[in-house]
C-alpha cells in the first residue's frame, strides 16, 4: 500500500539548466539531470509522484527543450511588461496539487450540482466579497467568476439588451476594446463620448449626445480605470445627467477591470458601484489580484437579474454567460481574498501608489514629461526611442507611453528603466576626429 511522504519534493524535466526561479508555483531550481524541482510538495512512495498530482515525465527531447525555451522567455520577460496591467507577485504554490483535477462549475454557483467536482461554494464567497467590497444591497446581489472581465462587459450589456432592447449605448472615446467586441457580438447600436484630456468621461457631450436621443432607452458603459491612463468615470455624474434628462429607461456597467478594486478601499472613494447607481459592475481577476491566467467576476442586484432570466428568450435555468465554468478560477481568487482579506488589498494598493508616485516624481526630475491620477497606477509619459520601447515592452498612443505599476513591479525594475531612459537624454558628444598630420615640405639638399 502507497503511504504519504512529507517534504519530499514534484519534479519536471527540463531540459536546460539556470539558476533559482520564482514564479507562480514558488520558488524552484533545476538539478543536475535538468529538472525542474519544486520542494515542499507531498508525493506517494514508491511511485515518484506527488499524491493528487500529475508529474510529467517522459517527455521526448523535442518538446523538453521547448518547455524549456518557453520558461526561460517567460522568466527573462518577467521584468520586461510593465506596460501590460497584471500583477504578478502573489504565491499559488499551494493550490498545486488541485490542478490534477477537473474543477467544472457547471451552471450558476448557487444551484447545486450532483457531482463533487467543482468549488462552487468557494466561488459563492468570492461573489460575496465582492459583492460587500462594491456594496451591492444585502440580500439582493447575485453574480459569478467568469473568464476575465471581457465577460463581464458582455454580460452586464447583455443584461442591458435584454432589459431594454431597443437601447442606445453610450460609451466613451476611452472604453476598452472588449466593450467595442461585446457591442458586435449582441448586436447593439452605441455612441462615442469625447473624453477629457485626462481620459475620463466628459459628461456635457453625454448630455448633448443622449438629449437629441431620448427617445430610445440609455445603456451606459463608465470606465473603471481606463486602460490608457487609469482614469475613472463618475457613475454619480451619469445619473445626475439622466436624471436631468428625465430617461427613466436606463442601465449603467461599471467596467472595473483594472482599477474597481483599489478604488474600492480608498476612504475618499470615486463614484462606481452599485452604491453609485450602477446596475452592474465587473473586475478582474488578473490585474491587481494578479491571479497566473485571465479570470474575474460580475455582480449585480439578484432582482435585476430575475428580471434578465424571465425575459431572456432562451428559458434556461443559467443565467451565466458560460454554462461550465473554470472551478479553478474560483478556487485562485477565493484563496488570494482569503489570504489578503480587505487590508491585504489596500496595503498592496498604497505601495502601488507609492511606486507610481515615485515613477512619475523621478521622471519630471530628470527632464522627461510625465503624469498620472492621484490615485491611479498608471504613469504616462513621453514615448522613449524605438530601441528601449521594444526593450520594454511598452506600447505608443498619440507620442505617449505607459507604465502600470501593479503589484509585482519593484522600484528595483523601475530604476532599470529610468537608467535606461537617462542614457537616452545624455548630450551626444561627436567624437573628435584625429587632424591630419601636417604635410611638412621638404628641405633642399
Amino acid at each position: 500500500m502507497a503511504r504519504e511522504v512529507r517534504d519530499s519534493q514534484v519534479v519536471m524535466p527540463i531540459r536546460d539548466g539556470g539558476a533559482h526561479c520564482e514564479g507562480a508555483l514558488g520558488r524552484w531550481h533545476v538539478d543536475e539531470q535538468g529538472r525542474g524541482v519544486f520542494p515542499g510538495r507531498t508525493q506517494t512512495a514508491g511511485t515518484g509522484r506527488p499524491r493528487g498530482q500529475t508529474v510529467v515525465s517522459g517527455a521526448d527531447d523535442a518538446t523538453a527543450a521547448e518547455l524549456a525555451a518557453l520558461l526561460r522567455a517567460l522568466e527573462q520577460g518577467r521584468n520586461g511588461k510593465n506596460g501590460f496591467p497584471g500583477g504578478s507577485d502573489f504565491d499559488y504554490a499551494p493550490l498545486a496539487p488541485f490542478f490534477a483535477h477537473e474543477l467544472n462549475n457547471v451552471s450558476d454557483a448557487d444551484l447545486s450540482s450532483t457531482v463533487e467536482h467543482h468549488t462552487k461554494a468557494m466561488e459563492r464567497e468570492v461573489v460575496g466579497f465582492f459583492a460587500d467590497l462594491f456594496r451591492a444591497p444585502e440580500g439582493d446581489r447575485w453574480g459569478y467568476v467568469t473568464t476575465g472581465a471581457t465577460e463581464g462587459n458582455i454580460y452586464g450589456l447583455y443584461a442591458g439588451r435584454v432589459l431594454y432592447p431597443d437601447g442606445l449605448v453610450y460609451l466613451s472615446e476611452a472604453a476598452h476594446s472588449s466593450v467595442h467586441r461585446a457591442l458586435d457580438l449582441l448586436g447593439m447600436d452605441w455612441v462615442s463620448i469625447r473624453v477629457s484630456r485626462s481620459g475620463e468621461l466628459n459628461y456635457e457631450d453625454l448630455r448633448r449626445m443622449m438629449d437629441s436621443r431620448r427617445s430610445r432607452p440609455a445603456i451606459v458603459v463608465a470606465n473603471v480605470g481606463t486602460a490608457a491612463t487609469g482614469a475613472v468615470d463618475d457613475v454619480r455624474q451619469v445619473k445626475r445627467v439622466l436624471r436631468e434628462l428625465a430617461v427613466t429607461n436606463h442601465y449603467v456597467h461599471s467596467d472595473a477591470a483594472l482599477a474597481g478594486i483599489p478604488s474600492a478601499l480608498l476612504d475618499d472613494r470615486p463614484g462606481f458601484d452599485l452604491a453609485d447607481g450602477a446596475d452592474s459592475i465587473s473586475v478582474s481577476g488578473q490585474e491587481f489580484v494578479g491571479t497566473p491566467f485571465p479570470c474575474g467576476a460580475v455582480v449585480l442586484r439578484r432582482s435585476l437579474r430575475d428580471r434578465v432570466r424571465r425575459l431572456d428568450t432562451a428559458d434556461t435555468p443559467e443565467a451565466a454567460i458560460s454554462g461550465t465554468r473554470n472551478g479553478h478560477a474560483a478556487l485562485l481568487l477565493w484563496y488570494a481574498l482569503r489570504r489578503l482579506g480587505v487590508a491585504g488589498l489596500r496595503q498592496r494598493a498604497e505601495q502601488a501608489r507609492d511606486l507610481a508616485d515615485y515613477l512619475a516624481r523621478r521622471l519630471n526630475e530628470m527632464g522627461w514629461p510625465a503624469w498620472h491620477h492621484p490615485q491611479a497606477f498608471t504613469v504616462m509619459f513621453k514615448t522613449p526611442p524605438a530601441e528601449l520601447t521594444n526593450r520594454w515592452r511598452l506600447v505608443a498612443t498619440d507620442g505617449w507611453s505607459r507604465v502600470v505599476c501593479l503589484p509585482g513591479v519593484t522600484r528595483e525594475q523601475l530604476d532599470h528603466l529610468l537608467a535606461d531612459l537617462r542614457e537616452t537624454i545624455k548630450p551626444r558628444i561627436p567624437a573628435q576626429r584625429t587632424p591630419l598630420r601636417p604635410r611638412v615640405p621638404a628641405t633642399a639638399a
